[in-house]
């Protein structure tokens, strides 16, 4: 059987959204893999938006390497998963790894690839278009915009979402915060740890002394 590495992804805001997850993403890469003889080596997923750029996308990254070691091509279900930007696509397709995408079948290169990518970048751009003027025309006809009788509820289930997350962030990175400050390492060195390793702030920013001072004063 011919190898090959999988990419699954879904952004924060899609996920639970019916076609979008990550299950029904491999499932479909992993019944067109059957079909056409090929073995998937790994897996790689990953929640990140497809507005990220390729340095931001650890699942992404992680799959070109292994696929560019095994000589083998990377898998994902539809061509928006790898992004929704057309010169993000023309990028990857200099980095000298194959893509296929099950929902167009392996006898498509990479032309046509540019091609969808292009197509599917302008319809999304048309649509977006449309949305806007369509609610200009609503607000200029005194139509209040928004459910406003959900508000509070919608605020608060939010800022419990958060709250989780924040947690969860914590809860994942804390211990090894301390445990390399068991080692005696400054905070700056620990700052400059957690850089190298790709890890970013619970915002998506970078570490520095003050950040993971804070991490830690917060969860002490």
């Amino acid at each position: 059987m011919k190898t090959a590495v999988a990419l699954v992804r879904v952004s924060t805001s899609e996920q639970g959204k019916s076609g979008l997850g990550l299950a029904a993403q491999e499932a479909a890469i992993r019944n067109f893999a059957a079909a056409e003889g090929f073995d998937i080596i790994e897996l790689f997923s990953e929640v990140a938006s497809g507005a990220q750029g390729i340095d931001e996308r650890k699942g992404l990254r992680s799959a070109l390497a292994k696929a560019k070691k095994l000589k083998c091509p990377v898998i994902v279900a539809k061509l928006d998963r790898l992004s929704r930007d057309v010169a993000f696509i023309s990028g990857l397709m200099s980095k000298g790894v194959p893509f296929i995408v099950a929902e167009l079948g392996t006898e498509v290169d990479p032309f046509v690839l540019h091609l969808y990518a292009a197509l599917g970048e302008k319809e999304r751009k048309m649509i977006s278009q449309r949305t806007k003027v369509a609610l200009a025309a609503k607000k200029a006809q005194g139509v209040v915009l928004g459910n406003r009788t959900n508000l509070g509820e919608a605020q608060a289930k939010g800022q419990a979402t958060n709250a989780a997350k924040a947690a969860a962030f914590a809860a994942r990175l804390v211990p090894e915060i301390k445990r390399l400050k068991g080692q005696r390492m400054t905070l700056d060195q620990i700052a400059a740890e957690l850089t190298k390793r790709g890890e970013k702030t619970f915002n998506g920013g970078e570490w520095h002394k003050s950040t993971v001072s804070r991490l830690l004063t917060k969860n002490a």
